[in-house]
């Protein structure tokens, strides 16, 4: 797996401290997100894209629209408590489980076919190493939400999160 980037590690770093000191004031505000709520307004091009996919097959991954660079953010949104479902991509994993991992919107993205844009995209590092059952199963991830474009060997990513919690997602 890719180790991480000093780009990367700084901007974890950034959203790990920015979390420590706002962690017991914004308790009881988190924020839940949708996928969608992570494309600004305005940008129309990433909203056509994501209502045409909207939930997808494994055969119709390869449809998924291929973005290079970094898209749009939503600033507004940076060093808010968020929980958000997805599914995990590990990049950093050691004997005791996963320490870093993209949060994505669809099973399959980042692995063999184009990535989603950058701000479809989310890069989390969690303090406790996680096990996860697969790639299939869903999680969702509460922690502080940054606006730090990072890259990545599997994609550029728009967002970054300092979880706090990974859980399996209930559907």
């Amino acid at each position: 797996m890719p180790a991480l980037t000093r780009r990367m590690f700084c901007a974890l770093l950034a959203v790990a401290c920015a979390t420590a000191g706002a962690r017991l004031a914004w308790a009881s505000e988190v924020l839940d997100l949708d996928w969608e709520d992570l494309i600004p307004e305005g940008d129309d091009k990433a909203k056509s894209a994501y209502e045409a996919l909207g939930v997808i097959s494994h055969d119709q991954i390869s449809q998924a629209p291929a973005e290079s660079g970094f898209a749009p953010v939503r600033s507004d949104l940076d060093g808010k408590l968020v929980r958000i479902p997805g599914y995990v991509v590990p990049l950093d994993y050691g004997s005791e489980g996963v320490t870093t991992f993209l949060l994505v919107p669809y099973v399959g993205a980042c692995i063999h076919v184009p990535p989603p844009p950058s701000n479809q995209l989310i890069l989390v590092n969690s303090e406790v190493p996680k096990e996860f059952g697969g790639l299939f199963e869903p999680v969702i991830v509460t922690g502080m939400l940054g606006t730090s474009a990072s890259e990545t060997e599997l994609a550029d990513v728009g967002y970054v999160i300092a979880a706090e919690q990974v859980a399996p997602y209930g559907l």
